[in-house]
């Protein structure tokens, strides 16, 4: 990792630590938000969390195209919503910074980024972050994992380092996806999200 990279990383841990705190998220067991609304996916079609919900759940992840922390996680986070549709979990990326539509996070810019990345899974336009205010997510990448019955069983971070992939010593996501498929109790249900402050408008 260069040092201007490791630099960009470093600020934006730092803005997160100093954000305001948008709300409390969803609780645990909580149901999936307004599961029915239609929102614009890179490919044009409107779709819904149903839409994506497959029979053994669905992961839900705020995530943009400009934040270093999404960016530093891109190839995890491709390796944990392919592990998720395998096991037919369903898949569903939301960009919510309705603030930065010109900045980078623009309709567009999500498809070219998507494009870049590979991406094999809806990617949402979240309109005035409607979403991100029913979830009160705060920040990018954050991750909600719901059950077959949508009800939320994890939310947080992938794994428990931002910033170095080699450095991870628990891949929180993967397990608590695994643990769910297996019908055990999940041993970590929340877990602190590192990234970019979603920009509201």
């Amino acid at each position: 990792m260069n040092k201007n990279f490791s630099v960009a990383i470093s600020f934006a841990v730092t803005t997160v630590l100093v954000a305001h705190h948008v709300a409390d998220p969803l609780p645990i067991g909580a149901p999936l938000p307004d599961p029915v609304k239609k929102m614009k996916d890179i490919t044009g079609s409107e779709l819904s969390f149903q839409d994506v919900m497959k029979k053994n759940g669905l992961l839900v992840m705020f995530s943009c195209n400009t934040c270093p922390i999404v960016r530093a996680y891109q190839t995890r986070t491709n390796e944990v919503c392919q592990h998720a549709q395998e096991k037919q979990i369903g898949v569903v990326l939301l960009n919510s910074n309705e603030g930065n539509r010109d900045g980078g996070d623009s309709f567009d810019d999500m498809k070219q980024y998507a494009g870049q990345q590979g991406y094999k899974w809806p990617y949402l336009l979240d309109d005035h972050s409607a979403m991100a205010a029913a979830f009160s997510a705060s920040r990018t990448p954050e991750c909600f994992l719901f059950n077959a019955a949508g009800k939320l069983v994890y939310h947080g971070a992938i794994d428990n380092n931002a910033s170095s992939p080699g450095a991870v010593t628990r891949k929180h996501l993967m397990i608590a996806m695994d643990e769910m498929l297996s019908g055990k109790e999940i041993s970590v249900k929340t877990t602190r999200s590192v990234g970019c402050t979603i920009r509201r408008a």
